[in-house]
């Protein structure tokens, strides 16, 4: 067993707890770590992706009350069929997106620039919403079951544009749903529940399309990185939902800019090569 390979799996799956529910892009931090870490090759962008489904996890263990209510009540409780359709109608167009173009997507628009705006736009745009949420408008949803599926097919298509590398999808559908009158805490908890079988779904995807590149060696480094990334995330979405009661996304905005210039400077200087 290599330890120094598991570190390297560790830290991985580190950046992806810490970033999957923020909004600004888990896959721009996981290709810069790889980058600097020096893990090229198609496995390393299988296990970016299976690694999310470790972030998923940490998801499911803090809502598990609300899932499981969900689950039993779908038989005859109406609320719980209306959140359940909410959340597929919210998967459905980002899912359907992913399987028709995601050749395209990573053959053409993961490059660095590309990147960098991704960074740079969403943060435009949060600094937009949050600019709009100053102006006193009263939010019309409050909570994730006061959604209808109007509002959920809404985020689901805002959601198709994290397929572009940079834009983030916790980003898109947090600040979407805000921009469609959900307050901070029913956006960032829809994007939460938005996020289970949209990277389940992608993970399970990915494996089945890549699964020659597995062997039983691989547990160890996928395992470690799926727990990290479990752990960090868990930490990480207690934090934001007592972070977004009380502050704006603007420090993320700034965040995003910034991080979007990196991009290009490390892109250009050749520090980095994002296009691997």
């Amino acid at each position: 067993m290599d330890i120094v390979l598991l570190l390297k799996a560790a830290v991985m799956g580190v950046v992806e707890g810490l970033t999957e529910f923020l909004p600004i892009s888990s896959t721009g931090h996981l290709i810069l770590t790889a980058a600097l870490l020096d893990m090229p090759g198609e496995k390393i962008k299988l296990f970016e992706v299976v690694i999310q489904t470790g972030a998923i996890m940490a998801i499911i263990s803090l809502y598990a009350a609300k899932l499981w209510e969900t689950l039993v009540g779908l038989p005859t409780q109406t609320q719980a069929q209306r959140f359940a359709l909410n959340i597929l109608v919210g998967f459905f167009p980002a899912a359907l997106a992913g399987v028709l173009f995601i050749d395209f997507i990573k053959s053409v628009l993961f490059s660095p620039v590309v990147v960098a705006m991704g960074f740079i736009a969403g943060g435009l745009v949060i600094l937009w919403a949050e600019h709009l949420q100053t102006r006193g408008v009263q939010p019309r949803v409050d909570d994730v079951d006061s959604v209808r599926w109007q509002d959920a097919l809404k985020v689901g298509l805002i959601q198709c544009t994290a397929l572009v590398p940079g834009v983030s999808r916790s980003g898109a559908t947090i600040i979407g749903a805000m921009l469609l009158g959900f307050n901070r805490k029913a956006a960032t908890e829809f994007s939460f529940f938005l996020a289970i079988p949209m990277l389940f779904g992608a993970a399970t995807y990915d494996i089945f399309r890549n699964r020659d590149l597995l062997s039983t060696a691989d547990i160890p480094f996928f395992a470690a990185g799926l727990l990290m990334s479990w752990l960090s995330a868990w930490v990480c979405v207690r934090w934001l939902l007592r972070f977004v009661a009380h502050h704006t996304f603007v420090p993320f905005a700034w965040y995003r800019i910034a991080f979007g210039g990196l991009i290009l400077v490390t892109a250009y200087t050749g520090w980095v090569d994002w296009t691997a």
